[in-house]
């Protein structure tokens, strides 16, 4: 489920716009103003997008949720105020309303967004699991790890062996390289 998304990142970024353009017309055809049916939208297009997109543009959806709402605000206020904020506030003022209108939504939206982004690259660094699997003195080591060098910390019943040393392993023979003839600067 982590690792599902493979969307690149401007492609998510515009669905998102798309999904946002179109909740935000319903909803002023519906009620002439943004309600809690656009809020609850906005928290689910934000967290479907940190599922959506590829791991390569996490960034780009990670900073998404308030440009997004900032964006559709900012056109709201300046061709229909009304319709985040009162109808005779200035530009400014109706901007700064919308946010503060929606700030909630954007708190969950923005902080789902940012979990899910890092549960999955939790995710993707330990190939789909979020957490560190369960290893025990009795497991067969896995092919391509070393069991003598699991950290105590890592097993779910205290050691009562003591690990072996390094000592015990076999020196490599090979052909030494021979010392430098320049040693301390002198030649």
């Amino acid at each position: 489920m982590w690792e599902e998304g493979r969307h690149p990142g401007p492609l998510v970024v515009r669905a998102a716009v798309v999904v946002i353009v179109v909740v935000a017309g319903l909803s002023l055809l519906v009620g002439d103003h943004l309600g809690t049916p656009f809020d609850l939208v906005f928290v689910l297009v934000c967290a479907g997008a940190a599922m959506w997109v590829a791991p390569r543009d996490f960034f780009m959806v990670g900073v998404m949720p308030p440009l997004l709402l900032a964006g559709t605000v900012a056109v709201l206020a300046w061709f229909d105020r009304g319709a985040v904020a009162r109808p005779d506030d200035a530009l400014a003022q109706a901007f700064v309303s919308g946010l503060a209108h929606h700030a909630k939504a954007l708190v969950i939206g923005y902080a789902a967004t940012l979990v899910l982004l890092a549960l999955r690259q939790v995710a993707l660094h330990r190939r789909g699991l979020l957490r560190r699997p369960r290893v025990r003195p009795t497991d067969p080591a896995p092919v391509d790890v070393d069991a003598r060098w699991i950290a105590p910390q890592d097993l779910d019943e205290p050691v009562d062996e003591p690990a072996e040393q390094l000592a015990d392993e076999p020196e490599v023979t090979g052909p030494t390289p021979a010392p430098s003839p320049v040693v301390g600067g002198h030649a």
